[in-house]
This record gives structure tokens, sequence and C-alpha cells, in this order.
């Protein structure tokens, strides 16, 4: 019944990226999703890591994998108290995680203050527990650091964009020191290029990822 009424709401163009994770539908057949957890990448030689949470992960992962010097991005969970959390979990409540991204990138090609300004435009940070459609904790915005330097230089972006006037509401985005990050199960990965046609992907995802290559198309490799 459960799966019914997903594909139901995804027919009627259902805008949730809660509700559009349960199934996965292939031309018009339902299969079921690879629940395996993804592999976390190891940093390359000279390679940097960065940790943001910005809603719904599935377009946030596609933003920064789009930026030149950005090898690769992984989608999943950060910020709470529960090893290797499944995606159900996290929506539940009770595990203190945000659906967050991590971001392998080569800091001689794009550096982290820019991945800041980048960060700050593809979601909306001053919105509590919530981006767009999507409600909860798990939405939350959050800046994970991992060096004094790095807590500095979110602190002097918030700074930035709240005096900038960009928004008309001042910032809500967590500043946290960076603990753990778990890779989400598989078929949550590069979601937006493989679904292209998801209701969410198309009503949601694409409109916000629009809007942010709209703003920085010179950080952009060739052809995204």
């Amino acid at each position: 019944m459960k799966r019914l009424l997903i594909l139901l709401l995804a027919a009627a163009g259902a805008t949730s990226c809660e509700g559009q994770t349960n199934t996965t539908v292939v031309a018009g057949n339902t299969t079921e999703p690879d629940r395996r957890f993804a592999e976390l990448p190891k940093p390359q030689s000279g390679e940097a890591v960065a940790t943001f949470a910005s809603g719904c992960y599935w377009c946030a992962e596609h933003v920064f994998e789009s930026l030149k010097g950005v090898r690769t991005v992984v989608s999943g969970h950060a910020g709470g108290t529960v090893a290797n959390p499944t995606y159900e979990q996290v929506g539940r409540g009770g595990t203190g995680h945000a659906e967050a991204v991590q971001v392998y990138y080569d800091p001689k090609l794009i550096s982290y203050p820019t991945l800041l300004r980048v960060f700050f435009v593809q979601h909306d940070p001053t919105t509590l527990n919530r981006q767009g459609p999507d409600e909860g904790p798990e939405y939350r915005s959050v800046a994970f650091y991992r060096t004094p330097q790095e807590k500095q230089q979110i602190e002097a972006e918030i700074k930035r964009v709240n005096e900038s006037g960009r928004y008309p509401t001042r910032i809500v985005t967590q500043v946290v020191p960076f603990k753990a990050f778990y890779p989400a199960e598989r078929y949550h990965q590069d979601y937006f290029v493989k679904h292209p046609t998801d209701p969410y992907i198309r009503t949601v995802s694409t409109p916000r990822y629009q809007k942010f290559a709209k703003e920085f198309p010179e950080l952009l490799k060739p052809g995204a």
C-alpha cells in the first residue's frame, strides 16, 4: 500500500525528497533500490575535503560536482550520534543527522572560500530546518569545519552575506566541528543525473541547480 501511494504521488507530480526514495521507477517498471551503503573515497594526494548540509542532497551533490576543481561528491549524513544510519532512520528522527554532501576538491583549483560562496547561494540558509518542500531537522543548514581557519572563513562568509542584504532575514546555518560523515545508500548517489524525470528533480532540484549555474557560470566544468 505504501509503495502504491508513493507511485501515485509521483505520477501526480509530488515534490518531496522524502516521498521519492522508497521505490525507484525505471521506464515504467518498479524496482527496489540498492540499499547497500556507498563507498567513502579516500582523499587523493594534495586533495582537501569539505562537508556541507543544505537540504536534500540530491541537488547539492550535483551542484558541487559540477564545479571545476571538484573530483567527486558523496551524498550522506553528518552531525548526528548514530553510526552508519540508513536514510529511513534519519527521516524518522532521533539520529541527529542532517542530509549532507562530502566534497573532494583540489585547493589549487578551487578554494574553500569559493565553496562557501557556492554553499550559501545554492540553498536558502535562512530557513530553519527546512529547504523548499522538505521540512525537518535532517534538512537543516550546516557548515562543518575541520580547522580553526575554516571556522573563521565560514563565519566571515556568513557576516558578508548578512551584510550584503542578499536575503531578507539572517542566516541560521549551524557552524559546527566536523566529526564523522556516513555515506548514504548507493541509490542516492548521482540521483540528479540518473533520474532527470523524477518529479522532485524536475520541479525542485533542477530549478535550484539552474539558479546556481546562472550565478556562477565561470566556476562550472565544461558541459555542466
